[in-house]
């Protein structure tokens, strides 16, 4: 992994990976990395906002996670929701053994029946940050840029069953 220690380094590692910046772009993004604070981009369909992640991604050597946002989402499409259909399985098999109603509840509510949607599973990733990479942000609803300004805030979450999620490397945003 490259050392990006100056807005140059920066500069010279996006075109190691064929993308072209200036040098606005890698200060913004030299900042962003040394805060370590989120990274606003703003322009016309085309002109490469989604490619820096990717790029980012790669120089960084680390996975990339993508939310899309779309008018409508809420939490559970954007951070996690429960696999429905195997609890129910789940249910009905500990019905058919007569395993103890509490096991069961207790059974379902674990992470093995949690589907981990990107905000999530940047919260979760072991090993290096990822980079996060919010997509059409503008399109999402007030109430959730607010959950998203909070989560990004402490870069934890909580799962009412399973307690509070906190990252063990924030991710790069």
């Amino acid at each position: 992994m490259p050392s990006l220690e100056s807005v140059e380094d920066v500069l010279e590692a996006l075109a190691s990976q064929k993308y072209i910046a200036d040098t606005s772009l890698s200060t913004a993004i030299f900042l962003a990395l040394r805060l370590p604070k989120p990274l606003l981009l703003e322009g016309e369909a085309g002109v490469g906002k989604t490619e820096i992640a990717k790029v980012l991604a790669a120089i960084l050597q680390t996975d990339l996670i993508r939310l899309q946002c779309y008018e409508g989402l809420d939490v559970s499409h954007a951070v996690y929701e429960w696999n429905y259909p195997r609890q129910m399985l789940a249910i009905r098999a500990a019905e058919a053994s007569e395993e103890s109603r509490d096991a069961a509840i207790a059974e379902i509510f674990s992470e093995d029946y949690l589907i981990k949607r990107p905000l999530l599973q940047a919260i979760e990733h072991r090993g290096k940050a990822p980079v996060l990479l919010i997509d059409e942000i503008d399109r999402a609803d007030e109430e959730f840029e607010a959950f998203l300004l909070e989560l990004l805030s402490d870069f934890q979450v909580t799962v009412p069953e399973l307690g509070t999620m906190v990252a063990e490397h924030p991710p790069i945003v």
